[in-house]
């Protein structure tokens, strides 16, 4: 493991226990909440903030220990923000190579290898403009460039396309993605975008409440969410209950049933697009059909999400057209079924 950390934080309400370790080459994702800890957790590592328990390692060298706390600007490591940051007074070239400048390299092999990483994150011969000349996605670029010129062992990644408009974060996440598969050091990406963690990382860790909740990799994570803030994330219905047999008797109260045997305590995680909703009970013997009312309902694509309050919490996709014929709005008393198959249940 190139990184590995165990920080412990206590700053006013917040109190972070995290413990990370990432090989050489893997992305880590640490998604969460706004206040969860994440920014704290990435200045930890960054050296801007000493820990207040706790080590933090990167190729067996101690940056946090016992009495050490290494500086920032002694760390191998590139770190790009949320907004770029470039120096405004600096030309592109100038701010790519300003790490190099730091540790005493002479100015022509600055230039030389910051020119070189212009290039690679599609930016060549834009070194002599200043960063207000670069549109934002530019900016960003360049500021990957300024992590990466240095061949750092951690790069730290905080929030690095939320600033940007969405056709320009499709392309600078495609773009980030092909660097990142050539990085041959620990990559930590700070997000609350699933979107954002899903493509980029090998591995996601999710924070809440300063702690960790849930591990493994996007695929794992998207399809057994353990709380309820990633079954948001993952578009689910998340019901807690205790399996007997084929039906899942929820914490809340109601059943669900299931086209598995299940035992003891378990997840019922239901898709939005598996939820079917009538303005009156349905003919025929749906194994799960439950009276709901329409609490809410956002545009979602190309279709409109419901959120829905009753004995079995869910939310809904249903297509635009089918939300007017069905005469929604807030308020309105539906109902709604779901097949035992489209049920995904899993161990608490």
């Amino acid at each position: 493991m190139t990184l590995e950390a165990s920080v412990a934080v206590r700053r006013g309400s917040l109190d972070l226990a995290v413990d990370l370790a990432v090989a050489d080459g893997e992305v880590l994702a640490v998604l969460g909440p706004n206040g969860a800890g994440k920014s704290t957790l990435l200045r930890v590592l960054a050296g801007l903030l000493p820990p207040d328990g706790g080590r933090v390692a990167v190729d067996g060298t101690p940056w946090d220990d016992d009495g050490v706390h290494l500086p920032a600007h002694r760390r191998s490591l590139g770190m790009v923000f949320q907004d770029a940051l470039l120096f405004p007074h600096l030309s592109v070239a100038d701010n790519v190579g300003f790490g190099l400048r730091t540790r005493g390299v002479g100015r022509a092999d600055r230039r030389a290898a910051a020119d070189a990483w212009l290039g690679r994150v599609g930016l060549e011969g834009l070194g002599d403009r200043r960063p207000a000349e670069l549109s934002g996605g530019q900016a960003q670029r360049a500021a990957l460039a300024r992590a990466l010129v240095g061949a750092p062992a951690l790069l730290l990644l905080d929030e690095p396309l939320s600033a940007l408009d969405a056709r320009t974060r499709l392309a600078v996440r495609a773009e980030l993605r092909r660097h990142l598969g050539d990085f041959a050091g620990s990559t930590v990406l700070v997000t609350h975008d699933p979107v954002d963690a899903m493509a980029l990382a090998d591995r996601v860790v999710v924070v809440e409440d300063g702690r960790v909740v849930q591990t493994g990799t996007p695929d794992e994570v998207n399809r057994r969410p353990r709380t309820d803030y990633v079954a948001r994330l993952a578009g689910l219905s998340l019901l807690a209950g205790t399996g007997q047999g084929r039906t899942v008797r929820l914490d809340g109260g109601g059943e669900v049933a299931v086209a598995e045997e299940a035992a003891g305590p378990v997840f019922a995680a239901v898709r939005p697009e598996s939820v079917a909703l009538y303005l009156s009970r349905p003919d025929g013997s749906p194994r799960n059909v439950w009276p709901a009312r329409l609490v809410g309902a956002t545009p979602h694509g190309a279709t409109v999400r419901c959120e829905l309050a009753g004995e079995v919490p869910l939310v809904a996709d249903v297509t635009a057209t089918a939300f007017a014929e069905l005469g929604l709005v807030p308020g309105a008393e539906v109902w709604a079924t779901v097949k035992a198959s489209e049920v995904a249940v899993y161990r608490r």
